[in-house]
């Protein structure tokens, strides 16, 4: 199977995640303690809208740009990411709240095989290199999550939540 399909099939699985984490964490997120602040629904979705179409526009560069490009490392960072967010706030959350927090069963079915896969072959076909990708991944990766808050405000101040 070729790499970009497997990134192709990682952008779906992040898609199924992203849903059950619209569709259920605004709700967990009320009594999540420190594990995640409140976020209404609107501003949550918002985000994780804006997430996803970053990740489809990263997989398309990476799909047809060639090896070493900055799409290929902007996929390999974004897949990262996720990898990384099975673990942290996911199932740490889970475990130490003991209760389920939504997202946990799509990135552990999902994110994690998929994204672990295609991070794997991407190194093994040379399409990244190891060298680069040890900076370049996290620094995607603190990328996303700096963006996030910033979508949480653009969100809250957009789309105002019904009382």
């Amino acid at each position: 199977m070729s790499l970009a399909i497997i990134g192709w099939l990682f952008t779906a699985g992040v898609l199924a995640h992203n849903a059950e984490e619209a569709w259920r964490l605004p709700a967990w997120s009320l009594s999540a303690g420190r594990w995640h602040p409140p976020v209404g629904p609107r501003a949550f979705r918002f985000a994780v809208a804006v997430l996803s179409v970053l990740l489809v526009l990263f997989a398309l560069m990476a799909s047809f740009s060639e090896a070493g490009s900055i799409g290929a490392y902007l996929m390999a960072g974004y897949v990262l990411a996720m990898v990384l967010n099975v673990f942290f706030p996911h199932v740490l959350a889970t475990v130490v709240l003991r209760r389920y927090m939504p997202g946990t069963a799509t990135a552990l079915i999902f994110n994690l095989p998929l994204g672990l896969w295609y991070l794997n072959r991407a190194l093994a076909e040379d399409r990244i290199a190891g060298s680069v990708f040890v900076w370049a991944g996290p620094v995607v990766t603190a990328g996303i999550l700096a963006l996030i808050p910033v979508l949480f405000f653009l969100g809250r101040r957009w789309f105002a939540e019904p009382r």
